[in-house]
C-alpha cells in the first residue's frame, strides 16, 4: 500500500501555513507533491523529497488536484489545505480504515478547531433552501449550526465512524479506484463545490464515505464566504452551486 500527498499552493500568504503543514504531512505519506498554481506561486522552503508541479497559469481548485493525482502513483491520495496540520498517524488510522472496508472510497478525518472543539466537517448533501440560508444575510438570522444540525450531522456519534454524505475537501484520503472510475475532481469548478460534487458522484458509482475519528486533524476554517455575502467568492459559490444543480438536477427537489 502507497499513500501519496498532495498540496496546491497558491502563493497568497500560505508560506508560514505550509511551513507547518508540509513537514507534517511528508513525514505521513510515501511521497508528496506540490502544485503551485501559476507564476509566483511556488512555495519557498520547500524540503527535500517534495516535488513541485509549477502551471504555467493559474488553474481552478479541481484542475490542481487532478495534475497531482497525475503526478503520484500511490493507491491511496491524500488531498490537504495548507492550513490543515494532521496530528501523528492520522494518515495511517484514514488508510487502514480504507483497506478494512473496501467500499471505502473517500476517509476524512475529525477536524478540531485551534482551540481544540470539534469542528463540523461532516455533512448531509446540500438542499436549495439549506444552501440559500447559509449563503445570504439569512444566515445572521437562523444560525446554520443551531437551525440545520441534521445538515451538519451535529447529533450523530462523535467516538466511532460514521457513514456520511460528503466532508470537508481540506483534508481526504481517497483511494485511486474510486478517483479513476468517477474521473477524478470535476475541474469545471473554480473554487467551491467541487468536494461536494466528488463525494456526490463516489455515491453515485457505489463507493462509501467515512468519517474516522480516530484520524485527527487541526483546521483553522477560514469560511471566508460564511463572513461576507457580496464578494467575488460568494460569486464563485453561486457559480459552483448552479453548476452542481446542472449535473444533479435531482437535489433542486430534495429536502434533506
Amino acid at each position: 500500500m502507497k499513500v501519496s500527498g498532495i498540496f496546491v499552493a497558491t502563493g497568497a500568504g500560505e508560506a508560514e501555513l505550509l511551513r507547518i503543514s508540509l513537514p507534517a504531512l511528508l513525514a505521513q505519506v510515501d511521497e508528496l507533491v506540490v502544485v503551485a498554481n501559476g507564476p509566483g506561486s511556488r512555495p519557498g522552503g520547500i524540503p527535500d523529497g517534495v516535488r513541485v508541479v509549477e502551471n504555467d497559469r493559474a488553474l481552478g481548485f479541481s484542475a490542481n488536484v487532478n495534475k497531482g493525482i497525475e503526478a503520484t502513483s500511490g493507491e491511496y491520495v491524500v488531498i490537504s489545505n495548507p492550513d490543515a496540520i494532521p496530528e501523528q498517524n492520522c494518515v495511517a488510522e484514514l488508510a487502514a480504515f480504507a483497506e478494512a472496508h473496501p467500499q471505502c472510497g473517500i476517509a476524512g478525518p475529525r477536524m478540531l478547531n485551534p482551540d481544540g472543539t470539534l469542528q463540523a466537517s461532516r455533512r448531509s448533501f446540500p438542499t436549495v433552501g439549506g444552501t440559500i440560508v447559509r449563503r445570504t444575510p439569512l444566515r445572521a438570522l437562523f444560525p446554520p449550526l443551531r437551525w440545520q444540525r441534521r445538515h451538519y450531522l451535529l447529533d450523530a456519534p462523535t467516538d466511532e465512524p460514521v457513514q456520511v454524505d460528503t466532508m470537508l475537501g481540506a483534508f481526504l484520503l481517497m483511494r485511486r479506484t474510486m478517483l479513476e472510475q468517477i474521473g477524478g475532481w470535476d475541474a469545471g469548478y473554480k473554487l467551491y463545490v467541487e468536494d461536494i460534487d466528488l463525494s456526490y458522484r463516489a455515491m453515485k458509482a457505489g463507493w462509501e464515505r467515512w468519517w474516522v475519528p480516530s484520524a485527527v486533524v487541526r483546521h483553522e476554517y477560514q469560511a471566508v464566504i460564511d463572513k461576507h455575502f457580496f464578494t467575488r467568492r460568494n460569486l464563485w459559490h453561486v457559480h459552483a452551486m448552479l453548476r452542481f444543480l446542472r449535473k444533479h438536477p435531482e437535489r433542486l427537489f430534495a429536502l434533506r
